[in-house]
């Protein structure tokens, strides 16, 4: 999957009191064995359970300032997923970085496009995950966040006429960089120092109180913003803010799905139903909370959703997935799922999605037993 590491919502990292405890031992540092779907062990304030879920009976999950950086999951993702570094233009010193997972004989695959504030490896939980299942996470299929859900829409209407986009999936989207108000100053970003940029950056989040694996998420976007030079943020400042606007008639063929969250994110209300307007047929995916990272601290919702998103092109050339781990029993039941209707499909409560996305990708009882990496699915669809 590769994943623009140039692009990017726009974090604050509020201190709690819940948050100045002292740090726990961290987990191992990696997990044997491929980044399939796993259980694992992390630390807790009432003892160890299954991760994402506290125990039965056992306190809240507190979670620490920065505990994503040490997690089981991100030293996997970083000692096994190589960071590639191109320089596509003339100028050799606009260099693109990403992570580029799985079957490498996939020809359509998915493409992660950070926000203003992330790097390549923020979409590390979906890289982990959706490899496992012998998805191809790098072009055609492209999944947004931020800057880099507007940039997803405008590649895919510049390149309207000659398609390079197949779909697209638009996390907490927007049309138009007007809503931020800050057209006006969009030219003078180059001129500011690398501080006055993260200070912009960070005063669109709130800093109200937030649920603890929101705030890690916060915290680790904090820290992937503080390794951007003052070129690369007055970049994405300058794209996000510019004045520009996305011409949905040009794209309108692609298939789209708009994934939203409930609670508070930098988007209004008024721009989430202008997307909905733009694009009448598009499949809705709806978080109950989430907050701008929602593929952070809801990564196994948002995963869910992707699932679904690319079940549709299951058994086509369009496929991100390799057409070996998809059975004739799987593509049967997809038939039957595409038969929904496409807004029922992707907004079904998560507990429901879960249980149709096992049915389509859990390896079927004719695999031959025994067979090597079959992915398992997580039991639920929530993440808390």
């Amino acid at each position: 999957m590769p994943i623009n590491s140039r692009l990017g919502p726009l974090p604050a990292a509020p201190v709690g009191p819940e948050r100045s405890r002292p740090r726990p031992a961290p987990g191992p540092s990696r997990l044997h064995g491929p980044p399939q779907c796993w259980s694992k062990e992390l630390p807790r304030a009432g003892g160890p359970g299954t991760w994402g879920r506290p125990r039965q009976g056992s306190p809240p999950f507190q979670l620490i300032m920065g505990e994503i950086k040490v997690s089981p999951d991100y030293n996997w993702f970083r000692s096994t997923v190589p960071l590639k570094k191109i320089i596509v233009d003339d100028d050799d010193s606009k260099i693109w970085s990403l992570y580029d997972a799985g079957p490498r004989s996939i020809r359509c695959p998915l493409i992660f496009l950070p926000p203003v504030s992330g790097t390549a490896d923020v979409f590390f939980r979906q890289i982990l995950a959706l490899t496992g299942w012998s998805y191809r996470v790098i072009a055609v299929h492209l999944f947004g966040a931020s800057l880099g859900r507007f940039l997803a829409q405008k590649f895919a209407e510049y390149t309207h006429k000659s398609p390079r986009v197949h779909s697209l999936i638009l996390c907490n989207a927007f049309n138009d960089t007007s809503i931020f108000n800050q057209t006006w100053t969009a030219n003078s970003f180059w001129l500011m120092p690398a501080f006055m940029l993260k200070k912009i950056v960070l005063g669109n989040f709130s800093s109200g109180p937030v649920d603890p694996m929101m705030a890690n998420a916060i915290d680790f976007m904090v820290d992937r913003l503080e390794s951007l030079g003052q070129s690369e943020l007055a970049s994405r400042l300058t794209l996000n803010c510019q004045n520009s606007y996305v011409e949905p008639h040009k794209i309108r063929d692609i298939p789209v799905t708009i994934m939203d969250v409930f609670d508070q994110s930098a988007l209004s209300t008024e721009a989430k139903e202008e997307m909905y307007k733009l694009y009448p047929n598009a499949r809705r995916a709806h978080l109950k909370t989430g907050g701008n990272f929602p593929y952070l601290c809801r990564s196994a919702e948002v995963n869910l959703y992707v699932q679904i998103h690319l079940l549709q092109f299951h058994g086509t050339k369009y496929a991100a997935i390799d057409p070996s781990m998809v059975s004739a029993e799987e593509l049967e039941v997809q038939k039957g799922n595409l038969s929904l209707s496409q807004e029922g499909a992707v907004a079904a409560a998560p507990a429901v999605g879960a249980e149709v996305t096992r049915r389509v990708l859990v390896r079927s009882a004719t695999r031959a037993p025994g067979a090597a990496g079959s992915p398992v699915l997580p039991a639920s669809g929530k993440q808390d």
